[in-house]
């Protein structure tokens, strides 16, 4: 077997060997230890040789005789190697960028679609806006319910001829009673108040007290209104009224608002 016949063990990893030269080679292989040994170190690296042409390992077989053909071609070779892999870089760089540039929008778009508020994903219903139920409205900026919250009960606006305090209930009959719910205004400061409740049958039941302080409520000083809940065992159907009382420090009590129900 010849030195060229050792050499085809390269060229035979790369599968570049024609039909004859593959089967040549193969019958030296069975018989050649060296070639055998040098073959399975190859193994890891076919991969990376794999990009070299039979031209090329033609022009390696012939740098044995030649160092410095050796010296050009591995030169030669390497800057192959650089300029494809430069090659792929670019194209994998092209690719990312065009892939980033997709993702951006789409990103930006959902995180668009994310932050815009509600009315701008789905606009408002058209039509008829809904009929509150009975005995209910929505508030005033100064009244019970700010804010376009509809207050739940019968509501009652009173403003007393001989105090000027303006009031506005809302009463709700409970399974445990009655709820009401109520603004003050024009309410002056600083005294001590409470509410009563006035039954039908001429008893009455204190259900709420508060302090007013100098300024009063809805006042020129303090022209936030007084709002205030409270809550009785006594039915709505027994209830005559409530009172909005003024009591002085010696405990007299006086009217500052009737509301009849």
């Amino acid at each position: 077997m010849s030195r060229a016949d050792h050499m085809d063990v390269a060229a035979y990893a790369l599968g570049v060997l024609d039909e004859q030269d593959t089967e040549r080679f193969e019958e030296h292989l069975a018989t050649c230890w060296a070639c055998a040994a040098e073959l399975e170190t190859m193994v890891p690296v076919v991969g990376l040789l794999s990009g070299i042409d039979g031209e090329t390992m033609s022009a390696l077989e012939q740098t044995q005789t030649d160092p410095a053909l050796l010296d050009r071609t591995l030169v030669a070779v390497r800057a192959d190697r650089r300029r494809t892999r430069f090659r792929q870089l670019l194209a994998t760089a092209a690719a990312v960028v065009a892939l980033g540039g997709l993702t951006g929008i789409g990103f930006a778009s959902v995180v668009e679609r994310d932050d815009a508020p509600p009315d701008v994903i789905a606009g408002p219903t058209t039509g008829a806006p809904p009929t509150p139920p009975d005995g209910t409205r929505s508030a005033g900026p100064n009244e019970p319910g700010v804010g376009g919250n509809e207050e739940e009960g019968d509501r009652h606006d009173v403003v007393d001829p001989s105090t000027g305090v303006k009031s506005t209930f809302f009463v709700v009959s409970k399974e445990f009673g009655t709820r009401v719910n109520f603004s003050l205004s024009r309410l002056p400061g600083p005294r001590i108040c409470r509410l009563v409740v006035v039954r039908k049958n001429a008893t009455t039941e204190v259900i709420s007290t508060w302090s007013v302080p100098g300024g009063g409520y809805g006042t020129n000083t303090n022209p936030q209104l007084l709002t205030l809940s409270a809550a009785t065992s006594t039915p709505v159907d027994d209830i005559k009224q409530f009172q909005v009382q003024s009591v002085d420090a010696n405990g007299v009590a006086s009217p500052l608002v009737t509301v009849p129900v």
